[in-house]
């Protein structure tokens, strides 16, 4: 029994493995985003043919599908940190793909809003165990590297999600493209249960696989609030969500409203050429703070904030230039350095988190960065659209996005003062874990 459990731990601990492991993870992601963001693409024939607005617009990609998603992830989280995590995330795609497609059935605001919450509730099953997973398959020193590489599923997802969703819309209408997009989650679904193995907890943590009590909830989360640098990169991430959202949101709108472009251009130039720019960055983020963390910590977040902080102003110029190609260039390189947070501030918060705590201390970040970002960004954007529009007409859109941007300063000095105290935490984590 020994001997065959330890050849099992070997061979869910080689690299071949693992990289399939985590193979799967992003193709599940990026069908998790294809889903979310394929909307984005779509809010201006579902606004025209559904007769919304544009606070409707924002509460439906927003708001409402954030607090399911969120509040939900807290109790699915949970569950993940003593539960068979590749059940959890197998039941929650055929959840969220199933709704996608019933979205292409909706007939009012009312069926699309509860068929976009759906989406919300099966995708609070993703990411928490998920990043559990990861934590037990990488060690420490990779686990940002790691997070990185499973953070693509962002991007790649959200290209999918313009390409599939402007081309098919363009020619056979934006509920097709639900559907298309949709069925084949299910399918994946299957595949990921049937090749993918639960590993034992801790099996890659520097002291080896291990049993542990999962302590209560309300201590568990009192545990992880108490933690400042936790914190302050929540509040951080959050902030930058709270940007990226909104911009992801309504830029596509922007550029078919205020600038002309059709709906399939739009959709390839921001899935091709901004959707690869923060592939690019998503991927470098973990990648280059891994390789300096050994000189020091602090680079987990410094890396962050240095990208938001140096992207504001190339977005605001992009904003205010009336020349479309050119804006779309000048948003290159913040899309790229917008995306650098993702892979540090993720493999931190699981170096930070006790074993039975990771996939929870992800539902708590994941928790605050999406009520803040993915409610609110799309949501305040849209009401501010509307507020605005008496005023500046069209022209309203722009100014409301480019208001946004600036909670990039603020997200900024939240990743620096998590720089104050990360090393002391860290430390702390160690000595706890040993």
């Amino acid at each position: 029994m020994t001997n065959a459990a330890t050849g099992g731990e070997r061979t869910l601990s080689s690299p071949r493995y693992r990289t399939y492991v985590l193979s799967m993870l992003v193709v599940v992601y990026i069908f998790n985003f294809l889903d979310r963001q394929i909307v984005t693409i779509l809010a201006e024939p579902i606004k025209v043919d559904l007769g919304l607005n544009d606070t409707q617009i924002g509460l439906m990609t927003g708001l409402a599908f954030a607090i399911f998603y969120t509040v939900l992830g807290i109790p699915l989280a949970r569950l993940a940190d003593r539960a068979n995590r590749v059940s959890i995330i197998s039941i929650a795609l055929v959840v969220w793909s199933g709704m996608t497609a019933l979205c292409g059935l909706a007939q009012n605001f009312a069926q699309m809003l509860a068929a976009r919450i759906g989406v919300g509730v099966g995708e609070a099953g993703c990411s928490p165990p998920a990043h559990s997973l990861i934590a037990d398959y990488f060690p420490p020193e990779k686990r940002a590297s790691a997070l990185s590489i499973y953070a693509l599923g962002i991007p790649i997802g959200s290209i999918l999600g313009y390409l599939a969703g402007g081309w098919i819309a363009e020619f056979y209408g934006w509920r097709m493209a639900f559907l298309l997009v949709g069925i084949p989650g299910i399918l994946l679904a299957l595949v990921f249960k049937l090749t993918v193995r639960e590993p034992l907890r801790g099996m890659s943590d520097p002291d080896g696989p291990r049993q542990a009590e999962q302590p209560p909830l309300w201590a568990t989360i009192k545990s992880l609030l108490k933690n400042r640098t936790i914190l302050h990169i929540a509040m951080g991430g959050a902030l930058t969500s709270f940007v990226g959202y909104g911009l992801g949101q309504w830029l596509p709108a922007y550029f078919i409203r205020i600038h002309d472009m059709g709906i399939a251009e739009t959709a390839t130039w921001f899935g091709l050429v901004l959707g690869v720019a923060s592939a690019i960055g998503t991927y470098l983020g973990g990648n280059v703070a891994d390789k300096f963390a050994d000189k020091d910590k602090r680079v987990y977040v410094w890396l962050p904030a240095a990208g938001v902080l140096i992207a504001l102003p190339f977005f605001v110029v992009a904003l205010l230039i009336n020349q479309p190609y050119i804006a779309i260039a000048l948003l290159v390189l913040p899309s790229l350095l917008n995306s650098l947070w993702l892979g540090p501030a993720f493999g931190t918060v699981q170096n930070l988190a006790p074993m039975r705590m990771r996939a929870l201390a992800s539902a708590i970040l994941l928790f605050i960065l999406n009520i803040i970002g993915l409610g609110f960004g799309p949501f305040l954007v849209g009401v501010l659209s509307d507020l605005l529009s008496a005023s500046f007409g069209q022209e309203a859109l722009r100014w409301a996005i480019l208001i946004s941007t600036f909670a990039y300063i603020w997200a900024g000095a939240h990743f620096l003062l998590a720089g104050r105290t990360l090393q002391r935490d860290l430390a702390t984590s160690a000595q706890e874990a040993a």
